[in-house]
């Protein structure tokens, strides 16, 4: 939709929206992004959060991406973390950054508003491109995507029941889920 020439998956350290006992080992998760991506030439996986020490927080990646490239940039995120984008460090601040596309699944967009109270004054919509412009000229996409609507949430209470996640998840990255016992019955 966007015409990006590469997508980078970042799985965080220390997800700071989450309880400690609610995140398996950030090197456990690194490798099973890396398992699911493997096949796809225009996807990669940086360790940049699992590298830097602490809690991650996405305004520390984003500038540390723009430091090191000079390439136009998206973020891409699930509507489920843009409702909560207000809780994120310096949230007001990401936007003025790089662009960024809110995936939602279908219908969605029609039970929550497009944009967060704290949010709305700062963007209008220019509607030629279906998206919301930030003061800085950066661009808020929301996109609905027509595909499955496979949640990772889904995905660990399926393997919690002990039922089957195939089709949901490539094989190889089911296969490192059972191997390290990861998750629900498996522990």
């Amino acid at each position: 939709m966007f015409h990006l020439e590469e997508v980078i998956f970042v799985p965080s350290s220390i997800p700071p929206h989450k309880l400690k006992g609610e995140v398996i080992e950030a090197s456990h998760r690194l490798e099973m992004v890396r398992l699911a991506v493997s096949g796809n030439p225009y996807f990669s996986v940086s360790d940049v959060e699992i590298s830097r020490p602490g809690k991650s927080y996405s305004i520390e990646t984003i500038k540390y991406v723009l430091k090191s490239s000079q390439d136009t940039f998206f973020f891409i995120l699930g509507n489920d973390a843009f409702l909560e984008i207000e809780t994120w460090k310096e949230f007001q601040n990401l936007f003025s950054l790089c662009h960024f596309i809110v995936m939602t699944r279908p219908g969605s967009q029609k039970k929550t508003p497009p944009l967060p109270r704290a949010l709305a004054p700062n963007f209008r919509y220019a509607s030629k491109e279906k998206a919301w412009v930030h003061g800085s000229g950066c661009m808020l996409y929301f996109k609905e995507i027509f595909f499955l609507d496979i949640s990772s949430t889904k995905v660990r209470e399926l393997i919690e029941k002990g039922r089957s996640v195939r089709y949901l998840i490539p094989p190889e990255v089911e296969t490192y889920i059972r191997k390290h016992s990861l998750y629900g019955r498996n522990s």
